[in-house]
């Protein structure tokens, strides 16, 4: 009975099809919409995490406080208040895995022959790439005895072995980062993109003892701007940044009302306040795309009591042959809810596509999920149901007398 009923509906369709198409239309741009927004705000989602997480995982970031100079107060880490000897207490602290002391050198260019990049030097000791999850491609990295000694040696991210080298090996190449010759001894493995479009292979590591003695001329304060600190789990987070806080206090002899000249960052905490924003806005994207479902809905029930009207005498005469009222409103909704899915697998296709056009233009992946699509096909059926039954139940309590009259 029902394939019967189905195979009227379609043929209910198919004899107008433009009137069908043009009241499908509100529900294929309707899920068009919604689909791309998920897409779209999922990818965004994914970036974020992604970038974040390529710092590395269970990450804390301790950054020296602001300088002054009379009444003027420079940025965030532009102070001297943090020391090799603060990342090393902070090493033996319970279930901290490592602690990198680093330092950047402003302005680096750094030059290879007759090339030059303007690039990213930063100061650091083996432990930077044990903290930020990072191996060398080829070559390898600084040994600690390297970095005590504060050997010429760097290691280069993939962009700058590129700019610098291009299709050469950089292995055992020389390059001078302000007039100080380094030997190149590993190129590390591409990373490629950061969250704001930052290119995290755009750099140079050098051992810290080089970057403070040559690059900063910096050897007798022995101060640096950041310790990247790894955790052992993510349980252990918010237990550590308390102790770093009372450590660093303890060391830098801050008295009870005396304001942190340090601050502490859990990445982690990052990642999830970022990813509930753009989960946030990708819903409120999703809602305000889901009105065109509404409008579509709103379409398929005017058509349907068009259809209604129109068939008037075809309801009176069914109902004189024997049909009962709830086949009637079953025959009506079906092709409310046939009209609602045809649309809405048509708005599916449509929005995979827009979204693989939309990842490509800004620059990353969209992924249409199979939820998102579930949750698609489950909307256009229930608003099939929802504004399609007025018009059934209209059409199945007409008198079957008034209607053959009609």
């Amino acid at each position: 009975m029902i394939g019967t009923m189905l195979a009227e509906a379609w043929g209910a369709l198919i004899a107008n099809r433009l009137r069908s198409a043009l009241t499908m239309l509100g529900m294929i741009i309707g899920v068009a919409a919604v689909i791309l927004m998920l897409a779209i705000g999922g990818g965004v989602q994914k970036q974020v995490s992604d970038s974040i997480s390529g710092l590395g995982s269970n990450l804390l970031i301790v950054t020296a406080g602001s300088s002054r100079q009379g009444p003027l107060s420079g940025g965030a880490g532009s102070g001297a208040t943090l020391r090799i000897e603060d990342a090393d207490a902070i090493a033996r602290i319970e279930n901290v895995v490592a602690a990198a002391p680093s330092t950047a050198v402003p302005a680096a260019q750094a030059v290879a022959g007759p090339v030059n990049w303007s690039t990213q030097v930063t100061g650091s000791v083996p432990a930077y790439f044990i903290v930020n999850e990072w191996t060398a491609g080829d070559g390898r990295v600084f040994s600690d005895r390297e970095e005590r000694a504060g050997a010429r040696v760097a290691v280069i991210g993939q962009t700058v072995a590129d700019k610098l080298f291009g299709a050469n090996d950089p292995l055992g190449q020389m390059i001078r980062v302000k007039g100080v010759s380094l030997q190149v001894i590993g190129v590390m493995a591409k990373r490629g993109q950061g969250f704001g479009g930052q290119d995290r292979d755009d750099v140079i590591i050098v051992p810290l003892t080089t970057a403070l003695r040559l690059l900063q001329g910096n050897a007798f304060r022995r101060s640096i701007r950041s310790i990247s600190v790894s955790v052992s789990s993510a349980e252990a987070l918010d237990q550590v940044e308390r102790d770093i806080t009372l450590l660093l206090r303890q060391l830098h002899r801050l008295k009870g009302d005396d304001q942190d000249d340090f601050s502490v960052a859990n990445l982690t905490a990052i990642t999830d306040t970022l990813s509930t924003t753009t989960r946030a806005i990708s819903l409120l994207l999703a809602a305000i795309g889901s009105i065109s479902l509404v409008v579509g809905g709103i379409g398929i029930m005017n058509i349907m009591l068009v259809s209604v009207t129109e068939r008037t005498r075809e309801i009176g005469i069914r109902m004189a042959i024997g049909a009962s009222r709830a086949a009637v409103r079953l025959q009506f909704l079906l092709e409310a809810l046939m009209l609602s899915l045809i649309g809405c697998g048509i708005g599916v296709a449509a929005g995979t596509g827009l979204a693989m056009l939309a990842g490509r233009a800004i620059g990353f992946d969209t992924a249409v999920t199979l939820y998102a699509v579930t949750v698609a096909f489950a909307v256009s059926a229930s608003i099939g149901i929802f504004f399609g039954w007025w018009p059934a139940t209209r059409a199945s309590k007409l008198s079957p007398i008034e209607a053959l009259r009609s």
